[in-house]
């Protein structure tokens, strides 16, 4: 019998997940029938994950890809999903509600660290995906709260069927990955010296899907289960619900559905300017588009290297800029700045293909929108076709 993860599953799993936790059905396995009938519908599937040869199955998360997506070799993997015919050991029913939890009440972990292991800490912590979302001060809560613990060869990290209790990330060492399969343990891949584990016993409450096994040497940092459930589920939940209020705004979006519009709140990230820092530079290659989240963001053109830059518009809250450069192919025609501090949220040109499709038509009719705002400006036809 062979194990093999299907392309898609990771994603499938972690974006209903989230949808639970934000319903909170009270008929799960109704939700669930709905939840993929619509996802069906509407999408056709999910997008596939990357090759999993020699490393175990990658956890795709960036956004329901989201929030988790992705498409580099530095994703963390993932433990496999759980045998279901395999016995389980005991699982607490605990039942984690976003909404009624309140993080204020709760006393921060903190573990005392010296700059040179902060400093290995973030390194090791920032690529990965479960924390894209988090601000900086999110982060420094997450740096706070991890402990360093070392390993020595032959260790079982984590044992497949034991109850979850902490998240790791990898600062080094070598691990290789053990799902027991007709009663014998398989290798399924392997971590060298990066990536994260244990995530999914945490966030499904279930038990551990694999075991991991140190070859190395090796250094990690854990986080335990409440501070894990707390800082990043919660972080997803409020994220997901703050982004959704923020597209309900967008005259673009109004020609999609919710389900739809749940999936590209979940791919968005924040990304914060200082006043008069550049966002967009005119010329460059487009890999993302912008939704201004808080502040003020101006737009200028120029007709030629020796001319200065005229402003054609400036982008308030709940406005957007970008998208054209995504929808033509060509490179940026416009320079935007901060106007004061802002926050933008981020969609990658990826999850824009993926997620947009239904709003292309719109945004490709507003090339001539954007075309005729030269011509007053200019007072000629200008090729602007990408302006923003």
């Amino acid at each position: 019998m062979n194990f093999e993860i299907p392309a898609g599953l990771t994603d499938l799993l972690q974006e209903f997940t989230v949808a639970v936790l934000r319903e909170k059905p009270p008929d799960l396995v109704q939700f669930a029938a709905d939840y993929f009938t619509k996802l069906n519908e509407s999408s056709g599937g999910v997008s596939g994950v990357p090759n999993m040869e020699k490393k175990g199955v990658s956890f795709a998360g960036n956004g329901s890809d989201e929030a988790m997506q992705t498409d580099s070799d530095d994703e963390p993997p993932m433990e496999p999903p759980p045998n279901r015919f395999a016995r389980r050991k005991s699982v607490s029913a605990e039942r984690y509600d976003p909404e009624a939890d309140e993080d204020d009440s709760d006393e921060k972990v903190i573990y005392p660290k010296s700059d040179e292991q902060r400093q290995r800490l973030s390194n090791a912590v920032k690529n990965i995906l479960l924390f894209r979302s988090l601000d900086s001060e999110q982060m420094q809560e997450v740096i706070d709260a991890m402990f360093e613990r070392k390993v020595t060869p032959t260790e079982h990290v984590i044992d497949q069927g034991d109850d979850g209790d902490n998240f790791y990330v990898i600062d080094s060492g070598m691990y290789d990955i053990f799902v027991e399969i007709d009663n014998k343990p398989k290798c399924v891949g392997s971590y060298d010296n990066q990536g994260s584990f244990g995530e999914l016993a945490l966030m499904y409450n279930m038990p551990r899907a694999a075991t991991i096994v140190a070859t190395t040497e090796g250094n990690l940092w854990a986080m335990d289960r409440s501070t894990f459930r707390r800082i990043v589920l919660k972080n997803a939940y409020n994220k997901r619900k703050m982004y959704e209020n923020l597209l309900e705004n967008v005259p673009m979006l109004n020609s999609i559905n919710s389900y739809e519009r749940m999936n590209i709140a979940d791919a968005l990230f924040p990304k914060t300017f200082k006043d008069g820092e550049q966002v967009i530079k005119q010329g460059d290659e487009a890999f993302c588009m912008y939704f201004v989240e808080e502040g003020e963001c101006r737009v200028t053109v120029t007709q030629g290297e020796d001319t200065d830059e005229v402003e054609v518009t400036r982008v308030q809250k709940g406005g957007y800029f970008g998208e054209l450069a995504l929808v033509t192919h060509k490179p940026r025609a416009a320079s935007v700045y901060a106007v004061g501090g802002t926050k933008l949220a981020v969609l990658d040109v990826d999850a824009f293909e993926r997620l947009l499709g239904p709003c292309m038509d719109i945004m490709k009719r507003n090339v001539s929108n954007y075309e005729d705002q030269l011509v007053e400006i200019f007072g000629s036809k200008t090729n602007l076709t990408d302006m923003r």
